[in-house]
């Protein structure tokens, strides 16, 4: 999707109220700054904790997300005005991404989609594939696999990248879940993933909870250390690597 020039202004603004700090012109723009894959912008910094999210590729009706983008971008239009003129604004970049994430968040937990890591051998799948690297090229703080989409907390060691890990996340479930569930030659996962790094350990908290809490509130299970798919379960440090 080409950018107009106003929703260029928007990107620009967003971008500004994202970066913080002096930028490295000889850094490495993976490693820190922001950058684009697909629809969402991307904050890198390094030494940092990230909340990422990725969902099956049927999880959420482009009509959806495209209502919730709009109603994301007619908010940050209003913001842009605002400060443009100078004036109070009634909301904040992180207020109306928050509630982005908030919507497309209660609309995975509906159950969208054909749910294919309801079935226990594939969110086994999913499951190892985020402890299999841990310790080695992240520390996994927190997880979660629900029917349709993963919740994962991940601090990279300096080299890795977390787009980089998230793709070999996606990568090893895909390919053997494809074989087992004898689909075709269509997408696994939605291409696009969420990642929000993770600013302060009061944030880091409220998502923590709301990750352990996520099974509960969809309804899967009564209490979170209930759910075997997540690092909540109580099992979990018996069975860790």
């Amino acid at each position: 999707m080409h950018p107009t020039s106003e929703t260029a202004g928007l990107d620009r603004a967003r971008h500004e109220l994202r970066a913080n700090g002096v930028k490295d012109a000889s850094a490495n723009r993976l490693r820190s700054g922001v950058h684009s894959r697909g629809y969402l912008p991307h904050v890198k910094r390094e030494g940092v904790e990230y909340f990422v999210t990725f969902r099956l590729a049927d999880s959420l009706p482009r009509e959806v997300l495209l209502r919730y983008e709009g109603e994301r971008a007619e908010r940050l239009k209003a913001l842009l005005a605002a400060r443009r003129h100078s004036r109070v604004a009634a909301d904040t970049e992180e207020t109306i991404n928050r509630d982005f994430r908030r919507k497309v968040e209660r609309y995975l937990d509906q159950g969208a989609g054909e749910c294919h890591l309801r079935r226990p051998e594939i969110a086994d799948l999913a499951a190892g594939a985020l402890k299999f690297f841990h310790e080695q090229r992240y520390l996994l703080r927190e997880w979660v696999v629900m029917p349709n989409h993963v919740h994962v907390i991940v601090w990279p060691m300096p080299n890795p990248l977390v787009g980089e890990i998230v793709k070999s996340w996606k990568q090893f479930a895909s390919l053997r879940a494809k074989r087992m569930l004898r689909l075709g030659e269509g997408r696994f996962w939605q291409p696009e993933a969420y990642d929000h790094w993770i600013r302060d350990d009061e944030e880091r908290a409220r998502i923590a909870r709301y990750i352990r809490g996520n099974p509960v509130k969809a309804g899967l299970c009564a209490q979170p250390d209930d759910w075997r798919w997540s690092s909540a379960w109580r099992g979990e440090s018996a069975a860790s690597p």
